[in-house]
């Protein structure tokens, strides 16, 4: 053969094969669906969802993270938990604990928790602490096992059943608290001043009833107690109920309580928050394009008023949409102690085999445009420590406190209404002496 002829040939064999491995490596990056397994296209699913909605795509450049769908695909795919493992595996270098799996049945226990019905288990709210991603507790549910316990805000899970919650993940962990009724569970825990400790906790059926209510009365006044401990799907029409209820009993003042209230659904904080504000913002959020998208309240409020509003670091996501924009509106002092932090909020996808993916799809801000997330909310009152363990008891210092601040402040309305109207002194003086009694109490509260 020629030489430049045999030159040549060479050439083109190394040009084909150089089309066919590429070919080749094109098929593997985008092989059709209907090639892929039940297993695969489910990681695929997911991919795709966190791929088209997650809040900070330069991430993915970052992580390589079209080389981490092609490994995904490449393990050994057989079972739905294989799948499962492949899309956690996957996600994982993400960093971010609340774009996360959800198997089928956990995804069943959130849809139930959000639908406002009873959960089995001990009763813990979990978050992801910003500095280093530890697992600590929220808060608990009221009437849980683990309200029970004394278990408080800020704590963090150090074990469960000799598992670590950093090597399960937010959603894992959580599922070890949850099981059959009777059942028990092995925690280590490190309060956030104290020494580790382990207990074990049984399971049992806890009622969430988020939305609670009474009526404060005292020689002087008559206030309204509104409590919300989550923001489930049928909250807002309870809350509707209850401010009804209220009424009818002629309350002056309202005291709101989102202590350890981690949240829910956005949209049911956001009904409530329109329930308190009129033909005003109530959020900013911001999406993965940096397009801000302001969410106003409606020209017509179901209460306007006088109000004051209580949290704590349990005070979470959608109740801290809440409080900044009562605290931005100028339409409630905020009581307490600094709020938990998260501002970022996440879309539940369900997925083709019955799990579901929750994805961090946008950022929100305050009215004012402060930033919560990893911040949380400071209050415009701090109250004194320790935080009383049962909101809402008749021995909840907090609650007292903050009727006495309602009650001042109705006075001094009433005060301000007396001298516009050219009251004796003697009456003027009376309701000036009143409001000294009731604010002096106060005076362990610290600005």
């Amino acid at each position: 053969m020629p030489q430049n002829l045999k030159s040549w040939t060479n050439k083109l064999r190394r040009i084909l094969l150089a089309i066919f491995n590429f070919g080749l490596c094109a098929l593997l990056l985008s092989t059709p669906a209907q090639a892929l397994s039940d297993g695969q296209q489910l990681v695929l699913e997911s991919w795709k969802l966190v791929n088209d909605g997650y809040l900070e795509p330069s991430r993915f450049d970052k992580i390589q993270w079209r080389k981490l769908r092609q490994q995904a695909l490449e393990k050994q795919i057989s079972t739905s938990e294989d799948a499962y493992e492949a899309i956690e595996g996957m996600l994982l270098p993400l960093g971010d604990p609340y774009t996360r799996l959800l198997r089928p049945k956990d995804y069943e226990a959130m849809k139930a928790s959000n639908l406002g019905s009873e959960i089995n288990g001990v009763g813990l709210q979990l978050g992801a602490r910003a500095e280093d991603g530890q697992i600590v507790v929220i808060a608990p549910l009221e009437g849980s096992p683990a309200a029970d316990a004394g278990i408080v805000s800020g704590t963090a899970v150090l074990s469960v059943n000799g598992q670590s919650p950093k090597n399960l993940g937010l959603e894992a962990t959580a599922a070890r608290l949850r099981g059959e009724i009777g059942s028990e569970v092995l925690i280590e825990l490190q309060p956030p001043n104290g020494p580790s400790e382990e207990i074990t906790l049984e399971r049992r059926s806890v009622d969430l009833r988020p939305v609670r209510t009474r009526r404060l009365r005292n020689e002087t006044h008559t206030l309204g107690y509104l409590r919300i401990t989550q923001f489930s799907e049928g909250v807002p029409q309870q809350v509707i109920e209850a401010l009804q209820e209220l009424a009818e009993k002629n309350i002056e003042g309202l005291v709101l309580d989102l202590r350890n209230n981690s949240g829910g659904l956005v949209s049911s904080g956001l009904a409530v928050a329109d329930s308190f504000l009129s033909n005003a913002p109530i959020v900013e959020t911001k999406n993965r394009d940096g397009i801000s998208d302001s969410i106003p309240a409606g020209i017509e409020s179901l209460y306007d008023g006088p109000m004051v509003t209580l949290v704590n670091g349990g005070t979470a996501s959608a109740s801290e949409i809440l409080a900044g924009a009562l605290q931005d509106n100028d339409r409630s002092q905020i009581l307490g102690s600094k709020t938990f932090g998260k501002g970022l909020i996440q879309s539940l996808t369900s997925l083709s085999d019955g799990s579901g993916l929750a994805v961090t799809v946008s950022g929100y801000l305050t009215p004012r445009g402060r930033n919560i997330q990893n911040l949380g909310i400071e209050p415009d009152r701090v109250l004194d420590t320790p935080e009383p363990l049962n909101p809402g008891s008749t021995d909840d210092r907090w609650l007292h406190d903050a009727e006495l601040l309602m009650e001042a402040q109705l006075d001094r309305q009433n005060l301000e209404e007396a001298s516009s109207q050219e009251p004796s002194s003697d009456s003027a003086d009376k309701v000036a002496s009143s409001i000294n009694t009731l604010v002096n109490p106060i005076a362990p509260i610290t600005n």
